[in-house]
């Protein structure tokens, strides 16, 4: 078969016949890309390959349901979604010692910039990409963690390894400087 298929066909195909040559092709175009993504968001390389591991085990024993619709997200963002929260589900699960770690590699690596962040700071629409360089680092993990990502606030706390009222306060700071700034 040398067509190439789509996402939501390769989806169906494991969804309804457990086709193995179809996972294997989902896996072979979107772990590397999920990989990448997550590392952006947790320095521990080992957690990052067992959520991502978790996350295409999931699909493949049907845990994990995609739903294609007309107006739906794509096959990334949905396979982010399912990623994302297997990650915040890890780091849950360490408690202190992987909060610990993280703030430890966030220190190592706080100069820096992710690939994200660049892309943040890179924004060609004027002043914004300025109003966002602007704002302080923690301001703008809450804004890529809650905006970009689409995490709830408990779910960003738990990522960032901050309280909820912590996220919310830091959400409301950041859009009241980006407000200042583009006014």
């Amino acid at each position: 078969m040398s067509e190439t298929r789509s996402d939501g066909e390769l989806l169906r195909a494991v969804a309804a016949d457990g086709d193995r040559r179809a996972f294997e092709e989902l896996y072979r175009r979107y772990a590397p890309w999920l990989t990448a993504r997550l590392r952006g968001r947790c320095a521990d390389a080992g957690v990052v390959d067992d959520v991502v591991q978790e996350t295409f085990l999931a699909i493949w024993r049907g845990k994990a349901r995609y739903r294609e619709q007309g107006h739906g997200e794509d096959a990334a963002g949905w396979l982010w979604r399912i990623g994302s929260r297997r990650l915040i589900d890890a780091l849950r699960g360490d408690g202190a010692r992987g909060r610990l770690r993280q703030a430890l590699a966030r220190l190592r690596h706080r100069d820096e910039a992710s690939a994200e962040e660049r892309v943040l700071a890179g924004v060609e629409h004027g002043d914004l990409a300025g109003a966002l360089v602007r704002l302080s680092p923690e301001l703008r993990a809450v804004l890529q963690a809650t905006v970009i990502d689409g995490l709830t606030t408990r779910e960003a706390a738990v990522l960032l390894g901050i309280p909820p009222g912590t996220v919310k306060t830091r959400a409301m700071r950041a859009r009241k400087q980006l407000r200042e700034a583009l006014a």
